[in-house]
């Protein structure tokens, strides 16, 4: 039975409404700082991942040619242009209420809803549990997500709880078509496609703390070629 995308949702849900009722009595220093620990938890999970790499060669090929067809395809500025979309359909329907302040809302949620719903370690995470009935990296993201919603809350109120929803929707439906993908797997593929979910967590780390911004959607595919890659690497070069 599938439970991470439930602690996870919950967790948002949670941290949501707790921050929506503090409102702006969390302190500014705390606000500024937790983003930063956040980013260093992700790279601790990822290096985590990434040493449980079987084939070496299977984790960097598969690394570079997903970020080469992510970056081809545009998915990063895919996914930024429909939140775009749906930003501009507020503000129109908001008309006569625009100013600052508002745009100011507008794009926080936008970030937070792809923090949320279209972050590697939600996708990867679902997946994996999925596959193998591992809820861990999900149990962590819900922690993490938490107190990144109590945060945003504290300016964006009520609305980050409610993205719990969508985000409990995507992580159930990428666990369901993962489990349709077990039977064709072995300890070592799992193992390279854990390593490259890893790699991915380390570019979220990166970017969480200021440190280096990767384009993590156009990494994407690589969770996606992770597999095939390694059962040819395993049948032709193991």
């Amino acid at each position: 039975m599938l439970t991470g995308p439930f602690i996870n949702a919950a967790a948002v849900l949670l941290g949501g409404t707790i921050g929506a009722l503090l409102s702006h009595r969390l302190p500014e220093r705390v606000r500024d700082s937790m983003p930063s620990i956040f980013g260093l938890a992700s790279l601790g999970i990822g290096i985590l991942l990434v040493i449980k790499c079987v084939n070496l060669p299977v984790m960097v090929l598969a690394t570079l040619v997903g970020t080469l067809i992510g970056e081809l395809c545009y998915v990063e500025r895919g996914i930024s242009s429909s939140v775009n979309a749906l930003r501009n359909l507020v503000q129109k329907r908001k008309e006569g209420e625009a100013n600052s302040a508002h745009e100011s809302f507008i794009q926080s949620l936008v970030a937070i809803i792809i923090l949320f719903c279209a972050s590697g370690t939600g996708i990867f995470g679902a997946m994996r549990e999925g596959m193998t009935g591992d809820p861990s990296i999900l149990i962590a993201k819900a922690f993490l997500d938490f107190f990144t919603a109590v945060i945003f809350a504290t300016s964006l109120g009520f609305a980050v709880a409610v993205i719990s929803v969508p985000m409990l929707i995507i992580q159930l439906t990428l666990a369901t078509c993962a489990t349709l993908i077990l039977p064709l797997t072995t300890p070592a593929i799992m193992g390279d496609f854990t390593a490259v979910g890893g790699v991915l967590l380390l570019a979220t780390g990166l970017r969480i703390c200021g440190i280096k911004m990767f384009a993590v959607a156009n990494m994407l595919p690589a969770l996606v070629i992770a597999m095939p890659i390694s059962a040819l690497w395993t049948a032709f070069f193991a």
